[in-house]
């Protein structure tokens, strides 16, 4: 059973609210659970793209983040540090915020971040039952991937010059 604390629409986390993952009655209204995503950058200039697990929504697809819920106890940091390790292998040790966003639907804040990593490109590893492959793109390579490959709305939002593909 995975445990998640529960915050104001205002990123304020609420005392002795404590959410429970897949819980039938669903997050009440008014309150949220905290997500993080994390795009990671190569010393090089090119970025990790994430091939997700077909099995899960948006299957097949590129995201261009790596992310999950924050467990209860959790800050955005420690959430960003956990998740990047877990779907990627990458030991990320700074993390630059680049945004924010709400998800009102999901009842989710997400804190969006920007890694940079001087770590082997081969070393990438791939978390069974999240993704599938991996591969390093250069920004003009991200950005001129269509929607319906690349999963990446909220982290496109936080990158100056990343208009919509043509």
């Amino acid at each position: 059973m995975e445990l998640w604390d529960g915050y104001t629409s205002d990123y304020e986390k609420i005392d002795g609210v404590v959410l429970v993952r897949d819980d039938r009655a669903g997050i009440p209204e008014g309150i949220y659970h905290l997500v993080c995503d994390i795009l990671v950058r190569h010393k090089d200039g090119t970025y990790l793209l994430m091939k997700r697990d077909p099995r899960k929504t948006h299957g097949g697809m590129w995201e261009a983040s790596a992310g999950g819920a924050a467990l209860q106890g959790e800050d955005p940091i420690a959430c960003a540090t956990r998740e990047l390790r877990e779907e990627t292998g990458i030991l990320g040790k700074e993390f630059q915020e680049i945004g924010r966003d709400r998800n009102e639907v999901a009842h989710s804040i997400f804190v969006l971040y920007l890694c940079e990593t001087e770590q082997d490109k081969d070393s990438v590893t791939l978390q069974e039952g999240e993704t599938v492959d991996y591969k390093w793109v250069t920004f003009e390579e991200m950005i001129a991937m269509p929607e319906t490959e690349l999963l990446c709305k909220r982290i496109k939002k936080c990158i100056p010059g990343w208009a919509a593909p043509v």
